[in-house]
């Protein structure tokens, strides 16, 4: 039996991009409006997002630093490569708009009503906590919610990935991913997992659910 023949038993989301805009997108705008150069701001802030690495903004989603001391690392590496003292909070203020996307919240309740598991998979910062987390009744969709700043781990490193299909008690052949980010996605899938790349628009959302449909049906 190959994986794709496999009933599937869980559904595993991450959060930004997903259930809400595209953080990514969000500050390609704020910095274009800033008369900056998009892929360097993105560098910058987050690094090489398809890769594990000790940039600040990795280490803060591990919960190995704090948000003022990444933002503190990141103001003075790009002083150093640019000239100007980029500040996070800043930027990081165009990330909060937009609101929730109903139709994935619609569709988690739907699958997990069929008696398919669903959890949450995100890299985050602990102090995200009090914005992110009121966005979702995370106790109704979600059986289990995996933060990489409270277990130490972030996407694409295999274990956080591992980490969440034992929490939900499913093999990575019988689970599917979805995610905006390619990096996350390849991540996925070298552990086993089915998966699905949202696109960064709304008008991405349906395509993306159709696949996940594919993927149950």
């Amino acid at each position: 039996m190959t994986s794709e023949t496999v009933p599937v038993d869980a559904v595993i989301f991450d959060f930004g991009g997903v259930f809400i805009d595209s953080p990514f997108t969000a500050l390609v705008d704020a910095a274009t409006a800033e008369g900056l150069e998009p892929e360097i701001v993105l560098d910058l802030m987050f690094g090489p997002y398809d890769q594990d690495t000790d940039h600040p903004w990795h280490r803060l989603e591990r919960g190995e630093i704090t948000l003022l001391e990444a933002r503190d690392d990141i103001m003075a590496t790009s002083t150093e490569r640019i000239g100007r003292e980029l500040d996070p909070f800043h930027l990081l203020a165009a990330l909060s708009g937009g609101g929730v996307r109903d139709e994935l919240v619609d569709f988690c309740r739907e699958v997990r009503s069929t008696g398919v598991r669903t959890g949450l998979l995100t890299n985050n910062a602990k102090e995200f906590e009090d914005f992110w987390v009121p966005l979702l009744p995370l106790d109704e969709l979600f059986d289990d919610v995996v933060d990489s700043s409270a277990v130490g781990l972030r996407k694409p490193d295999a274990r956080i990935y591992e980490l969440s299909l034992e929490r939900l008690g499913v093999r990575a052949e019988a689970a599917v991913f979805i995610d905006d980010a390619p990096g996350n996605v390849t991540g996925a899938q070298a552990v086993g997992l089915r998966t699905v790349l949202i696109g960064p628009l709304r008008t991405d959302v349906p395509a993306a659910l159709a696949d996940l449909r594919a993927h149950l049906s």
